[in-house]
């Protein structure tokens, strides 16, 4: 038996040039662009958190899933996003971590309880999934969106931004260490352009 042919590539750009090359390449792709996703969930279990705190969210869903299916880890489904910091500090209490998963707008919630780590020194991380700041459809999004990372920041909590994909595991892990490590409040925000344009369904 002969060798099995190779696929086709366009030799100068590497460009796959058979339809179904061209597929798998784009699967591949997909596969790259979506797997910050997964991502989230897996440095979450990495620095053992215990506790998922959140309101529900598309751009999180895929994390929310594997950590609701995970027997180690306890989700926890909010009123409102606030109520997360409080309970987060009371795992705290109790000896384990947990991570508050949320959207820009439920940033502005959080403001005035947020003092309640810059008083205590607990440590509070964050991941925020972006609204409003690229490609919004819903206009009442965009003011939140636009002041998130200036608000945690004059409320004391350090932030990190990821707009590519491979760099979410990186700073989520970043994140983590310097929370738990430091009793900080970091947060990690997911901009539009990694989560993708959403468009206004009717």
């Amino acid at each position: 038996m002969g060798r099995p042919a190779a696929i086709p590539y366009n030799a100068s750009r590497r460009i796959p040039t058979t339809p179904e090359a061209m597929v798998a390449a784009e699967d591949l792709d997909h596969a790259a662009r979506e797997g910050w996703r997964t991502d989230l969930y897996r440095v979450l279990k990495q620095h053992d958190v215990r506790h998922i705190a959140y309101v529900p969210d598309a751009g999180h869903s895929e994390a929310l899933r594997l950590a609701e299916a995970d027997d180690a880890m306890r989700s926890v489904v909010l009123t409102t996003e606030e109520e997360g910091i409080g309970y987060l500090a009371g795992a705290w209490l109790g000896g384990q971590r947990g991570a508050l998963l949320l959207q820009s707008s439920g940033v502005g919630n959080c403001i005035n309880t947020l003092s309640l780590q810059t008083a205590t020194r607990f440590p509070l991380l964050m991941l925020v999934t972006m609204r409003g700041d690229w490609a919004e459809f819903n206009p009442w999004q965009v003011p939140m969106g636009q002041a998130t990372e200036a608000s945690l920041k004059l409320m004391g909590v350090q932030t990190w931004r990821a707009d590519r994909p491979e760099d979410v595991a990186p700073l989520v892990r970043g994140a983590a260490t310097m929370a738990f490590n430091g009793d900080a409040a970091c947060a990690v925000l997911l901009g539009q352009r990694l989560i993708g344009e959403k468009q206004w369904l009717k």
